[in-house]
């Protein structure tokens, strides 16, 4: 039944911003798949609602694409004649994207196709928890497509799809979501963190109201004490909550195949089940794969990097730029770095020996990298990131047991640091990054300041898909940064709105600038 579901939900993905037939005959199907004797299987619809964001977040290509490969953190390089994909991922880097580009595309489709399946389930009698997760998981992918595009194209529950989706813009949309979350958020569940819930709720309201001003003036962003109160006060109640969140005894528990069970930092995630009957499996080994080169174990693609600034971010003490984690599947005799940066001569990491790469030159992952890679290198340059500890048993099958982490204990307290340092409370802020560090086994700061706290968000939630939202807040976004030296057209604050989108829905407009 859920696969049946989940299928469908691929139709909506999309079909939502257009107006014809096509979206009322699979519309109306819909009851039809998901009904047993006449009654609606909410149970079902919940699931595929949840199913739909898996490839939309956990897949290399979509959001993690949008929000990391935009900035300072990484770039998807061109190796003589793999990864060029018509330039797709050279543009993002660049800033240089418009709305023809499949990445900016394809995310505005996918995340408002989990916001219709939502909505729809929202048209049937259901558990107040099974609406309010509904709500929830709306709001926030509504969220994420205000934080991007700045218009939202919405329905309401069985409203006909006959006639264009209308839209919400800027505070309007983020006032709406505030709404909604609050609405959901009583009759939420306490945990686990496997389903939407209550902490969960409260941490999206934090990035509410730390970002509205943003989404007032992107170009330049004032900080209203009253929310970063919001903040403040947000963030002690999840701090408080009777889940009891803690530092993880290793950062990368946090992401690694049993992270759910001890990463104690996870607040919401997205469940990743091996093996279990029905479960609908997991691309988050995307996250190593297009890192780590054809003849590491397990292979790999050979794709994207780091860039050696953001690197040097790093103190060599601090646990999160890599360690030697253990994995089953893989003893690592010689304890080398299997999870963080990769960077240097590269071992296969069973049998400890040296690597070589495919023409046999001795596999070494450089500092220096390129957006166009050219000569007898090219499949070594770039140091490589992955953050997810990697799941050997399951990694062949792609039925990954890592959870995908959307909200975690940390994120939380440096909102809260970035709140109080917004309201000249400098000595809190550094109170709290300085206890975030010493668990990483870096240094402790001398003081807070929006520059150093910038690149704490960087250190600490690297890879997490908040980078590009992070830097348009600290005013950083635009400026030069490794492989792009320029300061970009302001226009680039906000992805195109997809011309496929702006065809079939007039209550679309095109961006400013596009």
């Amino acid at each position: 039944m859920i696969r049946k579901i989940v299928t469908l939900l691929s139709f909506f993905v999309i079909l939502f911003g257009s107006c014809t037939k096509l979206d009322e005959k699979f519309n109306d199907s819909l009851p039809d798949l998901a009904t047993s004797g006449g009654t609606p299987n909410i149970a079902a619809l919940l699931q595929g609602v949840y199913n739909s964001m898996q490839t939309t977040f956990q897949d290399q290509a979509n959001v993690f694409a949008l929000e990391e490969m935009t900035t300072d953190e990484m770039i998807g390089p061109t190796r003589g004649p793999d990864w060029d994909d018509n330039g797709a991922w050279r543009v993002l880097h660049a800033q240089k994207w418009d709305g023809e580009n499949v990445h900016v595309r394809d995310v505005f489709n996918q995340l408002l196709g989990t916001s219709f399946a939502a909505t729809d389930l929202l048209r049937f009698d259901s558990t107040s928890a099974e609406a309010a997760q509904a709500r929830f998981l709306r709001a926030f992918v509504e969220y994420l497509v205000l934080d991007g595009y700045d218009q939202v194209p919405y329905r309401d529950p069985g409203e006909s799809t006959l006639e264009p989706a209308r839209v919400r813009k800027g505070l309007d949309e983020l006032n709406y979501i505030i709404s909604e979350i609050n609405k959901a958020l009583p009759s939420l569940p306490t945990g686990p963190a496997g389903v939407a819930n209550k902490d969960a709720a409260k941490v999206l309201l934090m990035k509410c109201y730390l970002n509205k001003g943003v989404y007032a003036n992107r170009a330049a962003p004032t900080f209203d004490a009253a929310d970063m109160q919001q903040v403040i006060s947000l963030a002690d109640e999840v701090i408080a909550s009777p889940r009891g969140y803690t530092f993880a005894a290793n950062y990368f528990d946090n992401f690694a195949p049993t992270n759910t069970d001890i990463g104690k930092e996870n607040i919401w995630v997205q469940k990743n089940d091996a093996g279990v009957s029905g479960s609908f499996g997991s691309t988050v080994r995307s996250r190593w794969h297009t890192v780590m080169h054809y003849n590491q174990n397990p292979g790999g693609w050979n794709g994207f990097t780091t860039l050696s600034d953001f690197y040097d971010k790093f103190e060599a003490s601090d646990i999160r730029r890599g360690t030697a984690y253990p994995t089953p599947g893989a003893s690592n005799p010689g304890h080398r770095i299997n999870v963080g940066f990769y960077i240097g001569q590269q071992y296969n990491w069973a049998t400890d020996e040296a690597l070589k790469d495919r023409s046999g030159a001795p596999l070494v992952f450089t500092r220096e990298v390129q957006l166009i890679e050219t000569g007898d290198n090219l499949e070594m340059t770039g140091i490589r990131p992955n953050k997810f500890p990697i799941d050997y048993p399951n990694d062949n099958s792609g039925n990954i047991d890592n959870d995908y982490p959307f909200f975690r204990l940390t994120d939380v307290l440096l909102m809260k640091a970035e709140a109080q340092l917004r309201t000249n409370n400098a000595g809190g802020a550094l109170t709290i990054v300085n206890a975030i560090r010493a668990n990483r086994g870096a240094s402790a700061l001398g003081s807070a300041t929006l520059d150093n706290l910038i690149d704490e968000r960087g250190r600490e939630l690297y890879l997490e898909s908040w980078r590009r939202q992070d830097l348009i807040r600290f005013g950083k976004f635009l400026g030069p940064f490794q492989e792009k030296d320029y300061e970009s057209d302001p226009k680039y604050l906000l992805f195109a709105i997809p011309n496929q989108q702006l065809a079939v829905n007039p209550n679309l407009t095109p961006n400013p600038g596009y």
